[in-house]
This record gives structure tokens, C-alpha cells and sequence, in this order.
């Protein structure tokens, strides 16, 4: 299965191409850019330059990953809108998964056997005195849907658990629930290779739809004549 899968939720841009060669093994290719603005500018010209360092036409492609939310809604809208272009250019299927949940698979290479030992929190900065929040017992598995809570509203769904917590809303986090969060990596971004990496168990989706979890300030107008950037 050829994959591919762009990240544009959060304070980074990333694109990643995993397929495998002619001998079976599987190869990837990647791009990441940490960057507040520009995601639209920018991920079509990562996508291409990827594609082109992995030797792949778009026809190839079998299946594409993409983050859907939470984050900024500009960026969870380009996303998306990708996705769904795409799917709609290649009628490729596409597997969607929370950003914070690639945020914690990117977590677990990094933290190693502490990560295998003990359950991961991942907590975003949402601003407004929220954050982005979603508890991972282990590698696979979310204790719940990505949420938008405050930093009590975590440190009560932690309870008693000794938990690792990573994320740029993790001081909140420990500040609220004490001694039994431990902060790593609060400068983690997701990361599209770890969409790729997670794509083959991920189910596609009948409709790829955006997780916003809050409203945005201001609601941009949809441009009917482009039925794939609608919300």
C-alpha cells in the first residue's frame, strides 16, 4: 500500500510518502516545517517535492492520511480540503485521525519504554484558559475522543493514573493534577510521518470531515464552485 498523509493542525507543516519497493521493503519520504502561518501556500508544493523524492505519481498513491482536527481552524480547513481533493482527483480512499493522536504515536519514538509503561496524556494549548486533550492508556488506544476541556476537566479525566503528558498545554496540565503528570516534549508537533506510519490501521472514511471542536471567530465564506472546501 502506498500511502500518503500531510499534517496542517497546528504550528507545523509536514508531508510524508511511505510505499514499498520493488523488494517488499517499505521506504518514506518526508518533509516537516514548523511554521504559525502559510500552511496553503505551502503543502502543495511539500506534497510535490515528496512525491518527487519517492519516485511516485499520483496514480500510485492507494490510500491518502490526514490529520482532521483539533487546531486552528485554518489550518484543519487545509487539510482537509486537500483530502478531499485529492480523494476526489484520485478516488483514493482516505483515513483520518486526530492530530493529537498522531502527536502521540510521534510521542512513543521519542520517549521510548516509558511510553510502553505508562498512559500518555496529549495536551494542546487551545488558548482562552483551554487546551486540546486526549488520553492514550497505550499505543493503540484513546480513552477518549479528542476534547476541549479545561486543565481541571483534565486532571480529573487523569484521576490517580501516573501519566505522561506531552504537548504545548502540559504546564497546565501538571499545575492542575500535580504530582501524578509528568511533562515531556512541550514543543511537540504532529508529524505526517506518523499518519503514514498509522494509516494501514486506520478505517477510511465514508466522509472526511473536519474536527474543529470550537467555533471559529470569524466564519469564512464557502466558495460554492469548489464542493470540497465546504465544512
Amino acid at each position: 500500500m502506498n500511502i500518503l498523509a500531510f499534517d496542517t493542525c497546528l504550528g507545523a507543516l509536514s508531508v510524508a510518502v511511505r510505499w514499498r519497493s520493488i523488494e517488499g521493503e517499505w521506504l518514506l519520504s518526508e518533509a516537516y516545517e514548523e511554521r504559525a502561518t502559510g500552511h496553503a501556500e505551502r503543502l502543495f508544493p511539500m506534497i510535490a517535492q515528496v512525491m518527487e523524492e519517492a519516485g511516485l505519481a499520483f496514480s500510485a498513491i492507494d490510500r491518502i492520511a490526514v490529520t482532521l482536527g483539533p487546531g486552528t481552524f485554518t489550518g484543519v480547513r487545509v487539510g482537509v480540503a486537500a483530502a478531499r481533493a485529492f480523494a476526489l482527483a484520485t478516488g483514493c480512499p482516505v483515513a483520518g485521525t486526530t492530530s493529537l493522536a498522531v502527536m502521540a504515536h510521534h510521542a512513543g519514538t521519542s520517549i521510548g519504554e516509558e511510553r510502553a509503561e505508562r498512559p500518555l496524556a496529549v495536551a494542546v494549548d487551545a488558548r482562552r484558559d483551554m487546551i486540546y486533550f486526549q488520553l492514550f492508556p497505550d499505543r493503540a488506544i484513546a480513552r477518549s475522543d479528542a476534547l476541549l476541556v479545561t486543565p481541571e476537566q483534565a486532571a480529573h479525566a487523569i484521576g490517580q493514573q501516573r501519566v505522561l503528558a506531552v504537548g504545548s498545554g502540559v504546564a497546565a496540565v501538571v499545575a492542575a493534577a500535580g504530582g501524578n503528570v509528568e511533562a515531556r516534549l512541550p514543543d511537540l508537533q504532529p508529524h505526517a510521518r506518523s499518519a503514514a506510519l498509522m494509516a494501514p490501521d486506520l478505517v477510511p472514511l465514508d466522509r472526511v470531515t473536519p474536527i474543529y471542536l470550537r467555533q471559529p471567530d470569524a466564519k469564512p465564506q464557502a466558495d460554492k464552485s469548489l464542493p470540497w472546501v465546504t465544512s
